[in-house]
């Protein structure tokens, strides 16, 4: 693995910082706070290309590749978490699978606005009592002379409020040992396809979720993405790269509570020195710097691959794996390190904390991911 970045790589990393810094970071704590849709920093976004980071121009993107998504997700996520999620979702959860899945006229009339970022996307796998467990999905679609009918519901579906479309999985046929499914592209608008008020959350407020409804809601044929039953197939292959994204998103809240920490200690006196000449300080921010390097590395490593076109399943789900943990395991030793501060809105660590739990369950769990991986070796 070549760990050096290419001159474009480290460019576009560079722009996102700056821009991460001066027009997103001064507001995280304000959006946090409101809960506001950030409207305008999504704007910004598609004007940078960071919407479809990895699609390719012709399709509406940027044309780069995935390891410079990563750079990217790294750099907005480290800013504002909510953020990163809104850019992940429309990158990893519906651009990449309607580029590899979609048709010539989807990509033309869907995509590219999407990659673009003059339109939004999202992402319906998950149901009310249906989330690791897809076989017990209740969502379908029945066949009709003109189309498909969808009923059912969907929920925490990311930029949902927002979004002009989802791509949602249904449940096609139940007639053998195991219910196939089929993933249809829905726009908003359609008949029949509601939405509830936006969720309440612990934490990445201003990353808008909800609950989305079908009821008879009439979809034509050209609404099917990939083919008719082949819809696990294209969310499985769709996870595998959003789990990269929120690896990303985990580096950057992780790296953010490093950081701030690393200040704090250098400031913070206690019995009359700086509490970074304390080695208990010291040691914790030897063990966040260490697993944050080493959860890097494991995200790289997948992102590689999946520019390389080999097969990252078990990559990515280590990565994600990982550098969520990491995440929740940093912020909670910055927490410590402030001390009653740290509990306290006045300084950042609080929402780190908040915003890093959601990366260990969102686009499959920690025990889902372990199950990926544990899967992969006992297949070999």
């Amino acid at each position: 693995m070549d760990f050096d970045l290419t001159e474009e790589q480290r460019l576009v990393r560079d722009t996102a910082r700056d821009f991460a810094a001066r027009e997103i970071a001064p507001k995280a704590a304000e959006i946090d706070k409101s809960g506001r849709w950030p409207a305008e920093i999504v704007a910004k976004m598609a004007e940078l290309g960071f919407l479809g980071v990895a699609i390719p121009q012709e399709n509406g993107g940027a044309g780069l590749d995935a390891l410079t998504y990563a750079l990217v997700m790294e750099e907005i996520s480290a800013a504002c978490a909510s953020c990163g999620v809104i850019m992940s979702v429309n990158n990893s959860l519906f651009c990449d699978p309607l580029y590899k899945f979609g048709t010539a006229a989807q990509k033309a009339e869907i995509l590219a606005p999407c990659a673009a970022g003059e339109k939004l996307g999202c992402f319906g796998l998950t149901e009310p009592m249906s989330g690791s467990d897809a076989q017990t999905m209740v969502t379908q679609a029945e066949k009709t002379s003109d189309g498909w009918v969808l009923n059912g519901a969907k929920n925490w579906i990311t930029n949902g409020p927002h979004a002009d479309f989802i791509l949602v999985f249904a449940v096609t046929d139940r007639s053998g040992g195991k219910v196939r499914h089929t993933a249809f592209v829905v726009p908003k608008g359609t008949p029949g396809f509601t939405q509830a008020p936006p969720d309440h959350k612990l934490g990445i407020h201003g990353a808008h979720s909800c609950t989305v409804f079908f009821e008879n809601c009439t979809v034509p044929d050209t609404a099917i993405v990939g083919n008719v039953g082949d819809g696990f197939k294209v969310a499985m292959a769709t996870l595998d790269g959003g789990r990269i994204g929120i690896a990303s998103q985990a580096l950057g809240i992780a790296r953010a509570a490093l950081e701030t920490s690393v200040r704090y200690a250098k400031e913070r006196k206690s019995f009359g020195v700086t509490i970074s000449n304390h080695q208990a300080i010291q040691f914790m921010l030897a063990d966040m710097a260490t697993e944050l390097d080493a959860a890097r590395l494991l995200t790289w490593r997948a992102a590689t691959m999946k520019d390389a076109g080999t097969r990252h399943s078990m990559q990515s789900a280590e990565a994600k794996l990982y550098a969520s943990e990491v995440a929740t395991r940093v912020a909670h030793k910055a927490i410590q390190i402030h001390g009653g501060y740290g509990y306290s809105t006045e300084f950042p660590v609080e929402r780190h904390y908040r915003d890093a739990r959601i990366t260990e369950i969102y686009e499959g769990t920690s025990e889902i991911q372990r199950i990926v991986i544990a899967a992969s070796l006992l297949r070999a």
